[in-house]
This record gives structure tokens, sequence and C-alpha cells, in this order.
């Protein structure tokens, strides 16, 4: 181990005068004694001197531009502001409120619409086939998955195995609020009266399916149902029909109106549907300058009035007379819009709710069904109505040897109930 060792003061000073001594004399010492009497001055190398010189002006001139340039931002910030206040700051603010407004505006439509929580619990709770007194034999409880990846709930009400595909299928969308528990007592008066299968549709954000409501989703899942009546070998592929109520008769509407399914429906039930969303708001609050808002705002449309004519398939459009919702006017003008050959039923004492258990309802859509779908007719109930009016155009609509309708789209029957 090699230590270094300390040298003393004296041989310290001995090697310092050595070395001085040794210096060459043309060598500049940096420290020299001065005269007696002047104080001892530094020797600093050539260089020095410029170098600090230019490091400090160049720190003046960065002090100065910083200092410069906060008193620029100051002033802006302070213009700003009072130009905000004093020249722009209401039309800011104003547009500020307008825009938010707006914004609220847009998704609470779908709280005015859309009601998958009344009754109370209808989301966790769903009423089963055999409180209504259908066999768990007879019943299918499925969940079908949408092309936009939602899985939603459908339930299949047949007939025995031997028989299902000699008659007609009947996919039901109900109407905004509830689930398709609360439809199944019509779904089984459908099974039993009018001789079909009935396939309820939940809706997704309802009942047991998954997601949220909305307008697009709901075609969605209306069109993953009609898929999935097809891809079924029991189910007649050329008997299926669809029927919607109220908001249902609108995803009904839509789903017919496309070019890509006119072969897979045979016909279309609507009752007690509207034309559309924005004339229902015109008209339940009063405020005639919705026919100006701009689609952009209107988050859910539902234009059934304009899908109307594009439907070519056999159409019946049952209204209540009595509707206290839906005013039947237009059920009329969807009525004269259809673009197929079409019938509509009027019922008297009809209510928005409550127009599928007067009597004579189930046989005329018994009789709609057999009529197109080239099906025996089942004989009639003692308590059907009698027709008041008939009213027939180009000819009688008959059905040809393939249950399809002969009549033109011009043809129409009108009778009152």
């Amino acid at each position: 181990m090699a230590f270094k060792l300390k040298k003393s003061a004296k041989e310290t000073k001995t090697q310092r005068a050595q070395t001085t001594q040794d210096r060459p004399e043309n060598q500049v010492p940096l420290l020299q004694e001065e005269e007696e009497g002047e104080p001892p001055s530094v020797a600093v190398p050539v260089g020095r001197p410029a170098m600090r010189g230019a490091m400090s002006t160049i720190s003046r001139l960065t002090e100065t531009a910083v200092h410069q340039l906060w008193q620029w931002s100051s002033m802006a910030m302070l213009l700003a502001v009072l130009a905000y206040f004093g020249l722009g700051g209401g039309l800011l603010l104003g547009l500020l409120v307008a825009v938010v407004s707006l914004g609220l505006f847009y998704n609470a439509q779908d709280l005015l619409l859309y009601y998958p929580d009344q009754p109370n619990s209808s989301r966790l709770f769903v009423p089963p086939p055999s409180a209504f007194g259908l066999s768990p034999s007879i019943c299918e409880n499925l969940f079908i998955e949408t092309s936009d990846k939602v899985t939603i709930n459908i339930l299949l009400v047949k007939h025995a195995p031997n028989v299902m595909a000699q008659v007609p299928t009947i996919i039901f969308f109900h109407g905004n609020a509830g689930n398709i528990g609360h439809r199944l007592l019509n779904a089984a008066v459908f099974h039993s009266m009018c001789h079909c299968n009935v396939l309820l549709v939940e809706y997704r954000g309802y009942g047991k399916s998954e997601g949220e409501p909305s307008e697009e989703g709901f075609y969605n899942d209306a069109q993953a149902a009609l898929d999935y009546v097809h891809s079924r070998s029991d189910i007649n592929p050329n008997f299926v029909f669809l029927f919607g109520r109220s908001l249902g008769g609108a995803v009904a509407i839509d789903l017919a109106s496309r070019q890509q399914n006119r072969r897979s429906i045979r016909g279309l039930v609507v009752e007690n549907t509207f034309t559309s969303i924005p004339d229902m708001g015109r008209l339940l609050f009063k405020l005639e300058a919705i026919r100006l808002a701009p689609q952009c705002i209107i988050k859910n449309k539902y234009f059934s009035l304009q899908k109307i004519s594009r439907v070519k398939v056999p159409t019946l459009f049952i209204s209540g007379a009595a509707d206290e919702l839906v005013p039947p006017e237009m059920m009329r003008s969807l009525f004269e819009r259809c673009g197929g050959p079409k019938k509509m039923a009027v019922f008297e004492n009809g209510t928005h709710s409550e127009t599928w258990q007067l009597p004579g309802f189930c046989d005329t859509v018994r009789e709609f069904l057999a009529r197109h779908a080239g099906v025996p007719v089942f004989p009639q109930r003692t308590d059907m109505a009698k027709t008041v009016g008939l009213n027939q155009v180009n000819g009688g609509g008959e059905t040809n040897s393939n249950g399809e309708s002969s009549a033109s789209s011009s043809s129409y029957e009108m009778i009152n109930l």
C-alpha cells in the first residue's frame, strides 16, 4: 500500500524559492511584487477580458428582451380581457350558452322518447310466458347479436313442429315503454287466434337486451331479428310479416322500406303509429318552430312518412279513432302515401294502447295474413264487427297462387270497424 506523505512547511518554501530562480527571464509571472506603496496587481491572460465583456453584454440584452416581452404580454393580455368584456363579451357568452343549451337539448331528446324503466323495474324483471298461459314447450327465449355487436333478447312463441312452417310468422315490434314481457298477452292472442308464430323483439337498452336506445340501433335490432327468422329451417321464409305498434310501427316501416328486404317480407301491419318524431314534437309541445329546426339538432327522427312510399309489400294500417296520443290523421297520411297494396281499418273506439283489445281486431289481422300468405282463412269469430264502409280503387287486390297481391300500388281498401 502506498501512502502520500505531507511535506513540511520549510521544504515547501525551499522548493518555491528554487522554482522562482529557475524561471526564465522572459516569462511573465502571474504575481509580481509592486513597488512599495502600490497595491498588488493581478495579471490576466490575454483574451479573457474580451470574453467576459461579451458575456456581460449578452446577459444584459437577454434580461432586457425578457423584460420587454413580459411587458408586451401583459399589455396583450390586458387588451384581450378588455376586448372580451368591453366589446364582444356578451356575444361570446351568448354563443357559449347557445352551444351548451343545444347540447343539452340534443341529448335530452332520448329522455323524452325512450322509457325502458316504465313501469318500474322493467329493466330488471321481464314477465315470463307462463304468466300468460304459454307453455314453455312452445316458447324459445333467445339472444342474438346485431351487426354493431350488441346482444339483444328475442322471444319466439311457436306452433307445433308439424305445423310451424305452414303458418305465418309475425315479427313483433312494441312501443317505447316496458319490455317484451308486457306484450306476451298480445302475442298469445296472435298465436292462438291468428294462427301464427310470433317473434317478440326486445330493443337495445330495454328488458334483458344490452346497449342504449337509439334510432339507428333500433333499426339494427330489427334487421338482426329478420335475418334470424330467415336463418331458421323450421320457419317458412315466404310467410314472414312485420307488426309494429306506435314507435314499433316506425321501426317496422323502416325495415320494410329497405330494398334488400323486399323479398324477405310478405306483408306489414302497423297500428297507431306516427309520421315522424318532429311532427309529434310539434304537436305535443305546440311548437311550430320545430318545422324550421335544422335536422342536425334533431336526434331521433323516424321519418316514416318519407319511407312509407318505398314500402311495396301489402300493408295493413290499423287506426284507433279515439287515439289520445297519435292523431289518427297521421295514420291516414301514412296510408295515403304507402307505395304498395294497402288496407286501412279504423276502430271508432280504439285508443292508443287498447285498440288491439277491441272486437274485430284479431279477425282483421288474421284475414290480412291469410290473404297475403296464401294460407286458409280460419272461421271468423262471432264478435266480428261489421264493415260499415268499404272503398276500393283499381281492383280488389286479389292474391295469386304464390300468395302475392296482384293489386297495383294505387289500390287500397278502407274499413271502419
